[in-house]
């Protein structure tokens, strides 16, 4: 059941393309700036969901940066809280704070921490602890609709916290609850901080076991701005189910120490070139 035909949808135009595809690329750069600069931090994984970012941000989210704590704006949740350093670059890039802002992630004295935490008033809560941000998400989309509240939720997870149980209870409850205002992301790169994730880029197996749950599914390219856009908004115009995009990404994305590699996870970049290629990037499209 859909609230309006998509035949009506008008097509996203290559320019708006080109501008997201080149926004996750700023976004990839601030990640990887950033934490070079603290000297920790988890690039691989921002790297890997750029584009989703960027697409969210930069395409969907309803937001008054005057404002954040407006119960009217739609809500974004990074479940997948380490990768911290590409909400901050969102939030940089849409105005929130000066761009240069970014080289004080984890400082004692900053805001930016290593995980999200209140202390950003851009932030409704600490994530992190993994497992945790659907649940968190399934309370605000409750809470928007008893106040009758006409927003979204967005909640970003990783592929490595969807073995957590508690991921399970809350997508059993947003079925139940029916929560057609809560659209999910899980960034399938394949990697953990350790070892391969439990069903690496099997995305089959998360389609199968969310719609065993009662959700609307999407499998996309999670590097295809296209492909995503589309399934944002297949996923918004159905009604009766909350809504899963199962983005297939690659660990590192654009990054040359680290796309897809094993054991780079929780590791700034260590490419000395890439780094000096970043601090003198233009902002265009061109890969990292």
């Amino acid at each position: 059941m859909t609230k309006e035909s998509t035949l009506n949808r008008k097509p996203v135009s290559p320019s708006v393309l080109r501008s997201l595809e080149t926004m996750a690329n700023r976004l990839r750069r601030h990640s990887l700036l950033s934490t070079s600069q603290a000297g920790s931090g988890h690039p691989s994984s921002c790297f890997s969901c750029a584009e989703i970012v960027a697409t969210i941000f930069f395409h969907f989210l309803r937001f008054d940066l005057n404002n954040p704590k407006n119960p009217f704006n739609d809500r974004f949740v990074l479940s997948k809280g380490h990768a911290a350093p590409v909400l901050w670059a969102a939030l940089a890039e849409a105005g929130a704070f000066p761009v240069e802002h970014l080289m004080t992630l984890r400082r004692i004295d900053s805001e930016l921490e290593g995980h999200p935490t209140p202390r950003s008033p851009f932030v409704d809560l600490a994530t992190g602890s993994l497992g945790q941000g659907l649940s968190c998400g399934v309370g605000m989309a409750v809470a928007s609709r008893i106040s009758g509240i006409d927003n979204r939720i967005y909640v970003l997870l990783g592929d490595g916290e969807a073995a957590e149980g508690a991921v399970w209870e809350a997508a059993e409850l947003a079925s139940y609850e029916k929560l057609d205002n809560l659209t999910a992301v899980i960034d399938t790169n394949r990697l953990g901080q350790s070892d391969p994730t439990m069903f690496g880029h099997d995305v089959d197996q998360f389609q199968l076991r969310f719609e065993a749950f009662g959700w609307n599914v999407s499998v996309v390219d999670g590097h295809n701005v296209s492909e995503l856009i589309d399934a944002f908004h297949s996923l918004s115009e159905m009604t009766g189910k909350p809504g899963m995009i199962v983005a297939k990404t690659l660990t590192g994305k654009g990054g040359s120490c680290m796309e897809h590699a094993d054991g780079r996870e929780g590791k700034r970049g260590t490419d000395s070139d890439q780094i000096q290629q970043a601090r003198n990037g233009t902002g265009d499209a061109r890969p990292l």
